[in-house]
């Protein structure tokens, strides 16, 4: 990226906006940058307690590290166990006694296996593996771990007895093939593997003599189901076939079945393949395998008396159709849907101990709650009806929820429920506290309108005022368009590179989230509208959102700025050649030309539904609903972002975008982010993308003489010291909790 001609307009990063309260000031893009996430949560298996991860920004490094943590399910005390500075813990797991926790860290190069006793005392190494571990599982019979590790191409399992007192650590016989994912059953008898039919040496070989050139559509040794007695320590093969690769499997309780999803193996689908997956029930008594889905396969479960399996699938095969919840009873019969007349789409759900219940998250609008629904008769209830975003599932073990709840003013945080209270917040124990310092932020307000799009639809937003709003007066407005489209814009906390509306709140703009025709959360039907008329339908509805709050006063018509990234680069992109209306746009990752969009990127199936066919069925739609097309119309200030690796929408998109941009004299900024896939990973990228993206709509809305200077950038950095983000617990305070 060039420097030169780059000017001043970062000054205000903490300070604009209007004066605020004692205690709380503006949120800053550092305050963004040093959110914390969670992660791994998992309760005990005797359900007292529940073991996190926080991931920790660390800016000097660009990375993110973590740390362990344990919080009582009872009282919501919190204890951090670990405080490995840049050094990860990740993968918990509890051992069968709740009184131990394992879990991956890279603490001495390579990932081994640790084991800590939550009472006390130091973490202890379980494993040496040569090239680090894998993956790992507890028998739940309490005495085993196993564990897979080596290079990926040499791949094997190895046995921790945990009933010695030195944990000895013996090696399963060596497979032929390497072991890909693995599962005990559940008496602890058997681990169940998936692995490759062959190994292609002279492949392998080649590479590491630096002939890394790469082939199209390479074929793929199929890759089948196994298990390993661990008496006899023999193996046997369950599935055979060069048609089809095991993907994911799952063992029932009773040890009487096993369910897999498989792919086909041939070349060509590219990323079709998913919508390929077939669903299979394995009888182990006698090794047949009976077909229970044809395609379109996402999730199984088996109930915990094993008499059933869960699945979602969709009523027809075809894009974007909601996935519905399935019940197949195991030892015969056909397949209930569970949703049917129900316009819901379920991903997947979690049983109840008795299994006659399951319980799943769905969005509905800009809030997503806990549901029910009965396993004989399909009856569906909400559990949850607070304002927000809560995920999380049951665990029938423990007879409990875990779930991640967050809202608009509260990043995300675990809690604990039961059944019978789970519909009573108040009665939720909070088990996390990863950001306390977003208390001290001034945050826009936030709330849900609707308006009429202009066929008469009711279309929703959020849209987050400006901090210190007054009535009656209007306010530049920033429009932020979500990716997708098949996504939404939900009432949760918004601190991300992406849409961080409460950076433009502060310094005076509103913001508008429109969810647009081709949004999730809003029925099937709503989703899938858009199909073959990608870009005009969703533009009629986002425009139709801006028009709405001019017309109730709030936006100011002489101040409008879009952003998007992805599909909302896409909508930005064509935006800019619909109307002048706007005076400054920033578009990432976006689309413009859909002919030549069709074979570079890594997806096409989705492709094809949103625009008619493919490319050579439907020539003139592809052209008609490409921004390229209508490019000459463009007249708003531009500014393109992409990642220099991205497959999604590659580069070439963006290129076509400036080089057109800047032959017609429009004025255009083009940052392309070094070696950055379809999303931005790099922090000092994510800043850059804010920084600059802001201080445009600065220049081209407020009129400031220039818009982005280095050295404004490098003073907003953090000190050399790494001092905490403000608010952050300090560990011995964390261990008194």
């Amino acid at each position: 990226m060039r420097a030169i001609g780059w000017q001043v307009a970062l000054a205000a990063l903490v300070s604009f906006g209007p004066t605020q309260a004692q205690e709380t000031r503006p949120m800053t893009f550092m305050d963004v940058m040093e959110l914390r996430s969670l992660g791994g949560g998992t309760l005990s298996p005797d359900g007292k307690r529940v073991a996190y991860t926080l991931g920790i920004p660390h800016w000097k490094s660009g990375k993110s590290y973590t740390d362990l943590f344990v919080a009582s399910a009872e009282t919501g005390a919190i204890r951090q166990m670990t405080f490995t500075r840049e050094k990860n813990e990740s993968s918990l797991q509890w051992a069968m006694d709740g009184q131990r926790l394992a879990f991956l860290a890279d603490r001495e190069g390579g990932q081994q296996v640790y084991l800590l006793a939550v009472d006390g005392g130091e973490a202890r190494k379980l494993t040496e593996a040569k090239d680090g571990v894998h993956a790992y599982a507890f028998s739940k019979d309490g005495k085993w771990l196993a564990f897979s590790a080596g290079k990926a191409e040499e791949r094997q399992l190895s046995l921790v007895d945990l009933s010695t007192d030195d944990f000895t650590i013996t090696a399963l016989p060596k497979h032929t093939t390497p072991i890909r994912d693995f599962a005990f059953a559940e008496d602890g008898k058997q681990i169940w593997f998936t692995s490759p039919d062959r190994v292609d040496k002279d492949d392998l070989k080649r590479r590491e003599k630096k002939f890394d050139v790469r082939l199209a559509d390479q074929v793929q040794p199929p890759v089948h189901l196994w298990s390993v007695d661990l008496k006899e320590r023999k193996a046997k093969r369950w599935t055979e076939g060069a048609a089809f690769t095991v993907a994911a499997f799952q063992v029932s309780r009773d040890g009487h079945w096993a369910a897999y999803r498989a792919l086909p193996t041939m070349r060509g689908l590219g990323d079709v393949s998913q919508e390929e997956a077939s669903l299979h029930l394995l009888d182990l008594s006698t090794g047949k395998a009976r077909p229970v889905l044809e395609k379109y396969a996402r999730f199984m479960a088996f109930s915990p008396d094993s008499s059933r399996l869960v699945y979602a699938a969709p009523e027809r095969f075809e894009r974007l159709r909601n996935d519905k919840l399935w019940v197949l009873p195991t030892a015969g019969g056909p397949a209930k849907n569970l949703l049917a007349g129900k316009d819901v789409s379920v991903a997947s759900a979690s049983w109840a101990e008795d299994a006659t219940t399951l319980y799943f998250t769905e969005g509905v609008g800009v809030d997503q709650h806990l549901f029910s629904v009965s396993a004989t008769d399909g009856t569906l209830k909400q559990l949850t009806a607070r304002p927000g975003v809560i995920a999380g599932g049951y665990s029938a073990d423990t007879r409990s929820f875990l779930l991640t709840c967050s809202d608009p003013k509260t990043p995300a945080n675990l809690y604990v429920a039961k059944a019978a209270t789970v519909g009573t917040p108040a009665q939720w124990v909070k088990v996390s506290d990863a950001n306390p310092q977003i208390a001290k932020l001034a945050l826009g307000e936030t709330e849900a309108i609707r308006w009429k799009a202009p066929d008469g639809v009711t279309v929703e937003g959020l849209l987050i005022r400006p901090v210190g709003y007054e009535k009656g007066k209007r306010y530049p407005l920033i429009v932020q368009l979500h990716g997708g489209p098949a996504a939404a814009d939900q009432r949760g906390f918004q601190g991300r590179y992406v849409t961080y509306p409460h950076i433009y709140a502060a310094a005076g703009y509103a913001v508008l989230q429109p969810n647009y025709r081709g949004s999730s959360n809003y029925g099937e039907a709503f989703t899938r509208q858009i199909g073959g008329n990608f870009m005009r339908l969703s533009y009629g509805d986002i425009i139709s959102g801006v028009d709405h709050l001019i017309a109730t006063g709030l936006a100011d018509p002489d101040r409008l700025g879009m952003m998007g990234w992805s599909a909302g680069g896409h909508l930005s992109s064509w935006t800019l050649t619909q109307t002048d209306r706007f005076k400054a746009i920033s578009t990432g990752a976006g689309a413009v030309n859909w002919i030549s969009m069709y074979a570079e990127s890594d997806v096409q199936s989705v492709r094809e539904f949103y625009l008619g066919g493919r490319p050579y069925d439907a020539w003139d739609n592809f052209v008609n609903e490409s921004a390229l097309k209508y490019v000459k119309n463009a007249k708003t200030p531009t500014l393109i972002h992409v990642g220099e690796a991205d497959q999604r929408v590659p580069k070439p998109q963006s290129d076509e975008l400036y080089m057109a941009l800047k032959k017609l004299g429009v004025p255009v900024e083009y940052i392309v982010y070094p070696g950055m896939p379809h999303g931005l990973t790099e922090p000092r990228y994510q800043l850059v993308k804010m920084v600059s993206e802001f201080n445009w709509f600065e220049k081209w809305l407020k009129g400031r003489t220039e818009w982005f200077d280095w050295k404004a950038l490098l003073d907003t950095l953090p000190a050399e010291s790494e001092a905490k983000p403000e608010g952050a617990a300090s560990a011995a305070a964390v261990r008194r909790r």
